[in-house]
């Protein structure tokens, strides 16, 4: 089992417990969170499914997704969650997301976030490509993935039915290259 503890400069990401249902269901049981995500908030029940669903992942062999706790690293408070989920269809290639409470947003966590997801697919898995699709609406995710070093790829149309809506998805992708380059990894 590979465990994950992928450490930054104000943020750590670390396997999920039992113990992290709380600030999950603070984030996927967030109307303002989750707006923007690909499905509507969630209750605290069906947060402690998806936690139990993640941590029993952690072991699977081979492992094919990576459910992670965001932590702040001054406080140790869970304030995000982060997925790297490989592709079965794509050799060496996962897909990603990720979620932070709305009082953590506007200071650099979710940059800092999707560059800890990216060193763990790059550096730790050894992956060619990663990519994440986020809502046409949520400019911050889009100028938070670009300074990452990703780049928009594209739409999909009618990807997600969300309250009874079909809704576009923009596909954002990087590749074993780019990230090893300087700018994508500053």
């Amino acid at each position: 089992m590979h465990q994950v503890q992928q450490s930054g400069q104000r943020l750590i990401l670390r396997e999920l417990t039992v113990e992290d249902v709380d600030a999950v269901f603070a984030i996927y049981g967030n109307s303002e969170a989750t707006e923007h995500l690909s499905f509507e908030p969630r209750t605290r029940e069906e947060v402690s499914q998806i936690v139990a669903r993640s941590i029993g992942s952690a072991t699977a062999e081979p492992r094919s997704e990576y459910a992670l706790a965001v932590v702040e690293r001054d406080t140790a408070e869970v304030i995000g969650f982060g997925r790297l989920a490989l592709d079965p269809h794509q050799p060496q290639a996962a897909t990603f997301g990720f979620a932070l409470r709305p009082d953590a947003w506007g200071v650099g966590y979710g940059v800092e976030t999707v560059r800890l997801l990216l060193s763990l697919g790059f550096d730790g898995l050894g992956l060619h490509r990663i990519w994440g699709a986020r809502s046409p609406l949520n400019e911050p995710s889009a100028k938070t993935m670009t300074a990452a070093g990703m780049t928009e790829e594209g739409v999909i149309r009618e990807h997600i039915k969300k309250a009874g809506q079909w809704r576009d998805s923009v596909v954002h992708s990087i590749l074993d290259r780019e990230w090893a380059t300087p700018t994508a990894r500053a």
